[in-house]
């Protein structure tokens, strides 16, 4: 992204002294195939009370295994394979052998010394909503909470920028979401539908749960209709691995990951959990690879997931993001799950407005983490379109430290604080001054609160040494000098935020 340059030149004793400052900061930058996804039948599972469909089971191959090796071994199983991510490890999903039980299909494969695991295809929920909330305010509360007004001064549109959902399904043709909704180039759908395996993800659950996801995270804005989400403007991929019930299975969730991968998204918004799998976790690690963030629902069960966790909210990789649920009243909704170690950050998620599933202007107000999470995915969306060459730890990195800490917060997530849109879109200012005519050049940067930060200093633009690596105070500001600004005839200064 190009950058402004505002420079203040200080000339005493001969000193030529420039403060680059820029008005968008970048850590990098001067500152200053539709087949492949899936199966017609796939959404067939045999669900049980275990827990798991009881007519598959994933299988993780062994890097030495040759797939001549596993092809030889699945035929004397008489087990078919259903799918394969080969940007997963070779993931597999295996289609129960006739007569065969989960168990002692995963047994059999364990014993065979060709797989790293076999486990069973859990069976997952979309995050719970409380069946007594009092659905009293249908206004967007939750957007005045975050400042969304304040950032969206700053930036109120990542057209740009690819945001899955996967979900139930997305109304993609609701009047308040069709015109920020992704078109696939090469087919011309809106994402995919794990459990038909094809591109039409519509939302058919009676929940609607997909669709008020996708209001509060990306709802067009200023068109004069309905609600507006965190992002004006945002490209939304729907992603559709639950059915009309809310449940769903991690192979149709890798299935929708592996497809939001390899087509572009940036973040993907999961408001869903499941009992831990290898299977998810590794498909959560290749989207660590390719740069992409995980926004979680902690889960609506009072639990503390440093004890009780759920997944993929988690899962200890650092782009994985766990948000919790807040009230109007500042406090932790009284459903939400928390976590000291495993849940990031809160956000509004008690009585929230939205775009519905009913018809392609209708609206409905529900709460949960569910609504949480789309948030922060949306906060994420717009901070990748402001500093669009930052890696994805510091994009997290600048969100979490831009949250506004409350009392019901501490010690229930790592920030204990809120998220906070105004302070998250805050630049990174740098101004100086001399002291005295042969004193040392005097720097003072503003930017939001506990961000650590580097000035940097070059003497021809080119070659850039660090000066001072400071972390920003609660008044969000600290002060350094050059001791040796004195001994160079011209300098010029720079600030990033620390990855």
């Amino acid at each position: 992204m190009a950058f402004s340059v505002s420079a203040t030149v200080d000339r005493l004793k001969g000193r030529l002294v420039w403060l680059l400052v820029a008005g968008v900061l970048s850590c990098a930058g001067l500152v200053g195939a539709a087949d492949h996804w899936g199966l017609a039948n796939s959404s067939a599972w045999v669900a049980s009370e275990s827990g798991y469909a009881q007519d598959r089971i994933l299988v993780q191959p062994k890097p030495s295994t040759s797939d001549e090796a596993l092809a030889r071994f699945h035929s004397a199983e008489r087990g078919k394979v259903l799918r394969t991510f080969d940007g997963i490890g070779r993931l597999q999903v295996l289609a129960l052998p006739p007569g065969q039980t989960v168990p002692g299909c995963i047994a059999t494969y364990q014993a065979s010394g060709l797989v790293e695991f076999a486990e069973p295809d859990y069976i997952g929920h979309v995050a719970a909503i409380p069946n007594d909330p009092k659905y009293l305010d249908h206004t967007l509360w939750g957007l005045d909470k975050i400042e969304a007004p304040a950032g969206w001064d700053a930036l109120s549109s990542a057209s740009n920028v690819l945001v899955a959902v996967l979900d139930t399904g997305v109304r993609y043709t609701h009047d308040d979401l069709k015109s920020n909704i992704w078109v696939n180039p090469n087919d011309g759908g809106h994402g995919w539908n794990a459990l038909t395996g094809t591109n039409n993800p519509s939302d058919d659950s009676g929940n609607g749960h997909g669709t008020m996801v996708a209001g509060v995270l990306g709802a067009v804005g200023n068109n004069g209709k309905g609600v507006v989400g965190v992002a004006w403007r945002v490209q939304i991929m729907a992603c559709k691995c639950f059915n009309g019930q809310g449940r769903g299975t991690v192979s149709d969730c890798v299935t929708c990951i592996d497809y939001a991968r390899t087509n572009g998204a940036r973040i993907i918004n999961a408001s869903w959990g499941f009992t831990n799998s290898l299977a998810l976790s590794n498909a959560v690690y290749s989207l660590r690879d390719a740069g992409i963030i995980v926004v979680a629902a902690c889960g609506n069960d009072a639990t503390n997931t440093d004890v009780s966790p759920t997944f993929p909210a988690s899962y200890s990789l650092d782009n994985v993001v766990s948000v919790a649920a807040t009230a109007s009243d500042d406090s932790l909704a009284n459903f939400s799950n928390y976590g000291a170690t495993t849940v990031h950050l809160a956000a509004p998620g008690v009585n929230i407005y939205s775009t519905f599933v009913a018809t392609d202007s209708f609206y409905y107000t529900d709460s949960g983490t569910s609504f949480a999470a789309p948030y922060v995915s949306g906060a994420l969306a717009l901070m990748l379109a402001e500093y669009p060459i930052e890696g994805y730890q510091s994009i997290i990195n600048r969100v979490l430290s831009a949250t506004d800490h409350l009392p019901s917060l501490a010690g229930k997530c790592v920030t204990g604080g809120r998220l906070n849109l105004r302070k998250a879109l805050t630049p990174i200012r740098l101004t100086g001054f001399a002291e005295g005519t042969n004193g040392p050049f005097q720097l003072h940067l503003a930017a939001t609160t506990n961000l650590t930060c580097v000035i940097q200093v070059s003497t021809n633009l080119v070659n850039w040494s660090s000066l001072w690596t400071n972390t920003t105070s609660s008044a969000g500001a600290f002060d350094c000098a050059d001791a040796q600004s004195t001994n160079y005839p011209q300098r010029f200064y720079r600030a990033v935020a620390s990855p």
